[in-house]
């Protein structure tokens, strides 16, 4: 008898083991939102990330749909609903736009327009400082860093814009460029 609970115990482990497993390999990333982002990466000694992004035209992206210029575009375009509700303008302006409302945590504003985690990735899983502390375990838990290449970029400042000037990916990048600096 008591062979067959050892039995029993260790099947139930193993499984409970091979749940979990599967649990962290299925673990989906969630977008948690600039303002968790900028609450560390601010500050001169944090290479002023936040500000670069605050003073961007992406942090504002969002918001220029909200405006006369984007109305009219809406209406010339003959989009059915308001620039701010339209898809077509959303994809670029809310990176997240189609994205299921259950991977967007409540500190995530689409409000916020063109945010880290567009770049980098949804951060749910490297936001804690003991992960950020360790480049390879936050490139592990999902941040993303982008190489230096366009085609991230291109996915919208393209001609499918209707407010398209010519895309120099070296001149846009030199807006936006932030580097957090080595510590030591």
């Amino acid at each position: 008898m008591k062979n067959c609970i050892a039995v029993v115990l260790l099947v139930v482990g193993l499984l409970l083991i091979s749940t979990v497993a599967d649990a962290q390999q299925k673990a989906v990333h969630k977008y948690v939102g600039v303002k968790l982002c900028g609450a560390c990466h601010r500050g001169e000694k944090k290479g002023m990330v936040f500000e670069i992004w605050q003073k961007s035209k992406h942090a504002s992206a969002y918001k220029t749909l909200e405006g006369a210029d984007a109305a009219k575009i809406a209406k010339e375009k003959g989009l059915k609903k308001p620039a701010n509700e339209s898809p077509e303008c959303l994809k670029c302006h809310v990176p997240t736009t189609g994205v299921d409302k259950a991977l967007l945590n409540p500190s995530y504003d689409v409000k916020d327009g063109v945010q880290c985690e567009t770049c980098h990735g949804p951060g749910s899983d490297y936001k804690s400082i003991t992960v950020m502390k360790d480049r390879e375990k936050a490139i592990a838990a999902g941040l993303i860093i982008p190489k230096d290449d366009p085609k991230l970029c291109v996915k919208c400042h393209n001609s499918d814009s209707p407010t398209y000037k010519k895309f120099e990916y070296k001149d846009f990048w030199a807006k936006i460029k932030h580097a957090v600096p080595k510590q030591g």
